[in-house]
């Protein structure tokens, strides 16, 4: 009976001691804060700062990234900066900026990696920002570029909106 009732205590002890490691853990993030948090990352500029702009086309889509306020005057040299860097990589088919921020198997990006050539890219600066286009006669294309913008509004959560 002792020995039955020292194992209990034990049992006890050891469901305490992994309860309270699982509180102190903390919450897991979701894939908006992970974004949010990791932003830096791929991007060079601060997104609480900035905003990303998302809008589908008939012929694929316009990426903005603008900065939420004139406040952000510092963060336009930033965006430029990094927009035309993204459009020339992407218009060669290496999106390594979004899959380490986002992941490999981001709706479309596939797609686009494999077409590149199928999709004419082009940056534009903007007065508060930036700007890359994304144009492409094939359906698919279009649908991947869809499939990407929607869900990258998915994952940057409240540092972006679709126009």
């Amino acid at each position: 009976m002792f020995r039955y009732s020292l194992l209990i205590v034990s049992l006890r002890s050891c469901v305490v001691v992994l309860f309270l490691v699982s509180c102190s853990s903390g919450p897991s993030q979701s894939r908006q804060e992970h974004v949010h948090h990791m932003g830096h990352v791929a991007m060079p500029f601060v997104l609480e700062r900035t905003l990303h702009v998302f809008q589908m086309t008939e012929t694929g889509g316009v990426q903005r990234v603008i900065v939420r306020d004139s406040s952000g005057s510092d963060q336009i040299p930033l965006i430029r900066q990094h927009l035309e860097r993204e459009a020339a990589l992407f218009e060669s088919g290496d999106f390594s900026d979004p899959v380490a921020l986002h992941g490999a198997n981001m709706p479309g990006l596939k797609e686009l990696q494999a077409g590149a050539s199928r999709v004419k890219v082009t940056y534009i600066a903007l007065p508060m920002g930036g700007e890359i286009r994304y144009e492409a006669s094939d359906i698919h294309m279009v649908t991947a570029i869809h499939r990407w913008f929607g869900a990258q509004l998915s994952e940057h959560g409240a540092d972006a909106v679709s126009e």
